[in-house]
């Protein structure tokens, strides 16, 4: 009789634990157990506010359309460079066919442009280049949105040196292509003045005021999701409002990038530190007063 040796037992191997699910079906746990990071949830996404990376750009935060987003500084830089630059060429241009064949026309100046230049910003705003970047075009809303929570701190100062930047190379262009009626009166590279009766403390005060309101206006609408889609035309209106308005009165410049390149071109430079001045106080003061009402989010 031949003798065969028993089959050896059939051990089971240690596989992935299976636990029920919340539908009552079972699913394999992750080899690397219970507690591993299986990957980004269903959330995760660039247009989406996913608790404010430090690392994360301002198109998150402004969410201006589906490709705002984090990225790199530096393309973000340039287009906030580029689109200022188009902006203040655009703003000398409108200046120098509204004014410099019929100086008699400065007068209608300050409503025409006022709609001009805030109809540029609202598009500017949601253009591609504009959801890449968040569409500051401004140091001081960059300044605000730091200190609303919503921007990080170590950008601010890379993107006040882009627009100010593109803010010069705008009004060079801008003499290039129109000639040198842009640098005589009245165009004068579409440098802002404000009224001989307006002292510097006055025009300090109006600067200030106009981007403490604009600040709250922006803690307001970034605070839903309803008013993040309307933020790029109420930014733009609110633009056209104070140009007609104050234009006349303080010079209505609201924004250190838009009076920065036609100054130093013009020569016009005794005022600059007001116009520069004015809008970083206001806009820390909005942030400060958007804390106080609890609009505003620890500042990155």
């Amino acid at each position: 009789m031949t003798l065969t040796p028993a089959p050896e037992p059939v051990v089971p191997r240690p596989g992935p634990e299976i636990r029920p699910t919340a539908t009552g079906h079972r699913a394999p746990e992750s080899a690397h157990g219970p507690d591993a990071d299986t990957g980004p949830g269903p959330d995760a996404g660039l247009g989406r506010d996913t608790g404010h990376d430090p690392d994360a750009g301002p198109g998150r935060d402004l969410d201006l359309g589906p490709d705002a987003g984090p990225g790199p500084l530096l393309p973000r830089a340039v287009c906030e460079a580029a689109l200022t630059a188009l902006l203040l060429f655009l703003i000398v241009t409108a200046v120098r066919w509204l004014v410099g064949p019929d100086p008699g026309a400065a007068a209608a100046r300050p409503a025409v442009l006022g709609a001009v230049v805030g109809t540029l910003l609202a598009l500017f705003m949601v253009s591609p280049p504009g959801r890449c970047s968040g569409g500051h075009l401004n140091p001081a809303v960059s300044l605000a949105l730091w200190r609303l929570g919503v921007f990080p701190g170590r950008e601010v100062v890379p993107y006040a040196v882009a627009q100010l930047t593109g803010s010069v190379f705008g009004v060079w262009c801008a003499g290039l292509v129109w000639g040198p009626v842009t640098a005589r009166p009245p165009v004068r590279h579409a440098s802002v003045r404000a009224d001989p009766a307006w002292g510097d403390a006055a025009v300090l005060a109006a600067e200030a005021g106009v981007l403490a309101g604009s600040t709250l206006m922006l803690a307001v609408l970034l605070a839903s999701p309803g008013g993040r889609r309307v933020l790029p035309y109420a930014v733009g209106l609110t633009t056209a409002l104070v140009i007609g308005v104050l234009g006349p009165l303080s010079g209505g410049s609201a924004n250190p990038a838009r009076q920065f390149g036609p100054a130093l071109l013009a020569g016009d430079t005794g005022r600059l530190w007001v116009y520069a001045l004015g809008p970083a106080v206001g806009a820390v003061l909005g942030a400060w007063l958007a804390g106080r009402t609890g609009l505003r989010r620890p500042a990155r």
